[in-house]
């Protein structure tokens, strides 16, 4: 009995960083911080027909953070929080992708911030496909979850007189991605 590979239609995509973001808000005394980093890349094995077989490696510079307050990113970049002097990057690494409708996927996988790994599941809408004017095929996706900071090992913080905190320890984290077919 003879056995052949059932073709599929896995294409490997790279992150476009010009045209990809990611974002992220969080409490701070009564209003809520906004920031981003400005440095990501990556990868996507994407197979539209079989989800099951797509996979995902992201990676942010943990330094590239911003958050239009140059006092506040150096705090952000020390010992104290991210630490980027010993762990570099903001990793996520898919383990399981379930197609929950037409372009929404559950995307379970592996975020890592400051070299603390933890299993997360990211809801992800898948945008479409489209050639660019320069003929290379495009697809793009955005995702948007909340995570709690003290998981990651991010806890510093301080007390208010009123007995609340600095900064919450709920992040919502958005993402908007654009990757290109690598040739």
């Amino acid at each position: 009995m003879t056995t052949s590979a059932v073709p599929t239609s896995t294409r490997t995509f790279t992150i476009d960083p010009a045209h990809s973001e990611a974002t992220f808000q969080v409490r701070h005394l009564l209003t809520k911080v906004r920031g981003h980093f400005s440095e990501c890349a990556g990868t996507i094995r994407f197979n539209d027909e079989a989800p099951e077989q797509s996979l995902v490696c992201f990676t942010i510079q943990a330094a590239s953070v911003d958050t239009k307050t140059t006092d506040r990113d150096t705090y952000l970049r020390s010992e104290d929080f991210f630490s980027v002097e010993k762990h570099p990057e903001i990793t996520f690494v898919s383990s399981r992708i379930t197609r929950k409708s037409s372009d929404d996927y559950d995307v379970r996988g592996t975020l890592t911030i400051r070299g603390v790994a933890k299993e997360i599941s990211l809801p992800v809408k898948f945008l479409g496909h489209e050639k660019d004017p320069w003929g290379n095929a495009r697809i793009a996706f955005e995702a948007e979850t909340t995570i709690d900071r003290k998981d990651f090992g991010l806890k510093s913080n301080a007390a208010l007189e009123t007995g609340r905190f600095l900064v919450e320890d709920e992040v919502k984290i958005s993402l908007q991605i654009q990757a290109i077919a690598q040739a």
